[in-house]
């Protein structure tokens, strides 16, 4: 607050004292250090009788600059809620036995994750299953409860390429040399990796030693689903020879519990994942995406007999893909997003779909994504993580076949929010000059926005391309609008939730002037509501949307400044030197780089930085290994080489998600707005 400001409110409220007013404490606006107070739910599970949820609550530490995971439980009335497993550790991925006594789970809290298992009742107690080196996954309950199975990796034993010289008693030699041969050799998180494989596991429900039930240089995929006789496990794998270079290719394998016995089911070209039994063991339901070398495809929900015969497709008629399936009450249950949306539907095997609820969210803090996740009982109560625009994931509950809206059963950021000024969304709806595609956005408004005056504007591209915002909550966004800024995000095309067509608008164009034209038709847009300074226009986005960033102020000047966070500068350089060479080449390219050059240098926001003029921050991880630094380098260095105003801000040991732990959230909004601040133009006549 400003000096003069504070002469004044301090003289207004001493006036209201004496005039016998009650003085009411100002609210705040939402500040950086806030981000370590919030909260969401994650993960939410129904008993099997649907009286009692679990679900993961996180929260951050300020002190450890981590988010922390525990498990909480509430009845499904929303008493009684309180935690269940917490502590200094991780603890996720809670699931119910079949008999609704026992719940198992991941505990990360003595330097390695493990199986536990808390019986409930009267007198709880809970115990470690297992001593693993490495992190299990997938982890699901037999019908019976004598059983549990989940995925984990192994490493391969590989052999040395050069004999390893013994260095004399004392000598202090470098580290030996990496030997890699393999197509997939990093990974996004987890930089170089050592040669290892996912496979299915077998552990007694009462502990023991766990079995490894699959073999082979081969990934085996979860979610992991039992037959109703507890005798054997669906999973999804592709165990063809040459599957490191293959895209969207996996086929539906039973194992045998007891003698670990592979029953190939699916063997058609395309991806078959996700596999469950039906209840009474006769139907096995999954989904099903075309490999097409094509940068989208819909999921669909399918189901075919237990042998794998008379395979059939259930939702062809929704242009949407689908996740996240469930038997309940003789239906299948699924999870999709559709305008901007995550909803709930159910599919009966005439392919009659009903949406059973569609306000799924709120699981991503930094930027406004669609995201959420739910579960069902066997009768059909849901339960999910609803989102709102102020508001991050809360468990909320529906009963099936009740004309009623969703019970809350959470308030996790009441505390907090309830008392904050918060920036408002409002959706926009115009055409692209580029061919009048109707696109689909939002902007949100300053706490105290006043229509009649003029704001600086943000606009903030999504990343993927291939995902999509919504109107849900963003603490990076609600920092902005704080800061004094409208900040404007669209869904331009190529984004998901608004069909496969629209989405492949950008097959073998991105970058380029289309989706460019859906960003500034939006600009322009929001121009015309009166309220947005022509003079002030600033232009951000990470990862896809750095992308489209840095492709941008190639083609235009009207942008005082931008930040590309962790872009892709070069496809060449990137296709080559990333961890998703394999799927970008086949998917999102017509070939090879050196087959397609020009291509390639045409998507690529280089070939046009001898055009760029604006003032520009590169902002990425040095760790990162999607969008590799090597990337931001390239960019950095021809800008300064052309004498334009750049700076590179290289966040130490970071991986893409630059906003993983709170501190670097906070540090990657404040470089933005010092950024933005820097290149404000202030009015001539500033009190």
């Amino acid at each position: 607050m400003k000096p003069w400001t504070t002469i004044l409110f301090c003289a207004s409220m001493c006036l209201q004292a004496q005039a016998g007013e009650s003085v009411v404490e100002a609210v705040e606006v939402f500040e950086a250090m806030d981000v370590f107070q919030l909260e969401y739910a994650s993960d939410p599970q129904v008993s099997p009788d649907g009286k009692r949820v679990v679900y993961v609550r996180k929260s951050n530490d300020v002190m450890t600059d981590k988010t922390n995971s525990a498990i909480w439980i509430v009845d499904s009335g929303g008493d009684n809620h309180r935690p269940l497993v917490s502590g200094d550790g991780s603890y996720t991925a809670p699931r119910w036995s079949h008999d609704g006594l026992k719940l198992a789970y991941l505990a990360a809290d003595s330097g390695s994750t493990q199986v536990q298992v808390l019986w409930l009742g009267q007198a709880s107690s809970s115990a470690s299953l297992t001593n693993l080196r490495k992190k299990p996954s997938a982890l699901s309950w037999s019908p019976d409860g004598k059983w549990l199975a989940f995925i984990m990796s192994v490493p391969k034993k590989v052999n040395k390429l050069a004999k390893v010289r013994k260095k004399p008693e004392g000598a202090k030699w470098s580290a030996p040399a990496r030997v890699i041969d393999t197509v997939r050799y990093q990974f996004d998180g987890r930089g170089i990796v050592e040669p290892e494989f996912s496979h299915v596991f077998l552990l007694r429900a009462d502990g023991g030693t766990p079995r490894q039930l699959t073999r082979g240089d081969f990934n085996h995929r979860g979610p992991l689903c039992w037959s109703p006789d507890s005798e054997r496990i669906l999973f999804s794998a592709n165990r063809h020879p040459d599957w490191q270079l293959q895209t969207i290719e996996s086929d539906i394998y039973a194992v045998v519990r007891d003698s670990a016995m592979l029953v190939q089911l699916t063997d058609t070209p395309g991806a078959e994942t996700a596999p469950c039994y039906s209840p009474d063991g006769k139907t096995i339901s999954f989904l099903k995406t075309e490999n097409k070398p094509v940068a989208y495809r819909n999921s669909r929900v399918s189901v075919m007999n237990s042998d794998g015969s008379m395979p059939r497709n259930l939702t062809g008629e929704l242009d949407a893909s689908a996740k996240n399936l469930y038997w309940a009450a003789g239906e299948i249950y699924f999870q999709f997003e559709q305008r901007a949306m995550t909803k709930v539907a159910s599919v009966d095997l005439r392919s009659r779909i009903t949406i059973r609820t569609e306000d799924l969210g709120g699981t991503t803090l930094g930027r406004p994504y669609l995201s959420g996740s739910y579960h069902v009982s066997p009768d059909g109560i849901i339960v999910y993580t609803r989102g709102s625009p102020d508001r991050p994931a809360d468990v909320a509950i529906l009963r099936r076949g009740r004309a009623q809206t969703a019970k809350m059963l959470t308030d996790l950021n009441g505390d907090l929010l309830g008392h904050k000024r918060l920036g408002s969304v409002h959706e926009i709806n115009y055409l692209s000059s580029f061919d009048q595609q109707k696109i689909q956005g939002w902007y949100l408004t300053p706490p105290d926005f006043d229509p009649d005056k003029k704001y600086p504007l943000i606009l903030e591209i999504h990343g993927g391309p291939h995902s999509a915002y919504g109107a849900n909550f963003s603490a990076e966004m609600q920092l902005m609008a704080a800061a004094g800024y409208v900040v404007f995000f669209d869904n331009y095309r190529g984004s998901t939730s608004y069909g496969e067509a629209f989405a492949l608008l950008l097959q073998y164009k991105y970058a380029s002037v289309e989706d460019f034209a859906d960003h500034m038709s939006g600009v322009d847009a929001m121009l015309e509501l009166g309220f947005v300074d022509a003079e002030n226009l600033f232009i951000a986005g990470g990862s896809a949307g750095g992308i489209g960033t840095a492709y941008a102020i190639g083609l235009t000047d009207r942008f005082n400044a931008a930040v590309a966070a962790k872009p892709v500068i070069n496809w060449i350089s990137k296709t080559l030197t990333a961890d998703s060479s394999v799927s970008q080449i086949r998917h999102q390219f017509p070939g090879y780089p050196w087959e397609h050059l020009e291509h390639f240098w045409q998507r690529s926001p280089l070939s046009l930085v001898g055009k760029v003029t604006t003032p520009t921050m590169l902002l990425t991880g040095e760790a990162d290994r999607r969008t590799p630094i090597s990337e931001t380098e390239q960019y950095y260095q021809a800008l300064k080489l052309l004498g334009t105003e750049a700076v590179m801000v290289r966040i130490p040991d970071s991986y893409h998600g630059i906003a993983g732990r709170p501190s670097r959230l906070i540090t990657k909004v404040d470089h933005i707005l010092a950024w933005f601040d820097r290149y404000t133009k202030k009015p001539l006549f500033q009190f």
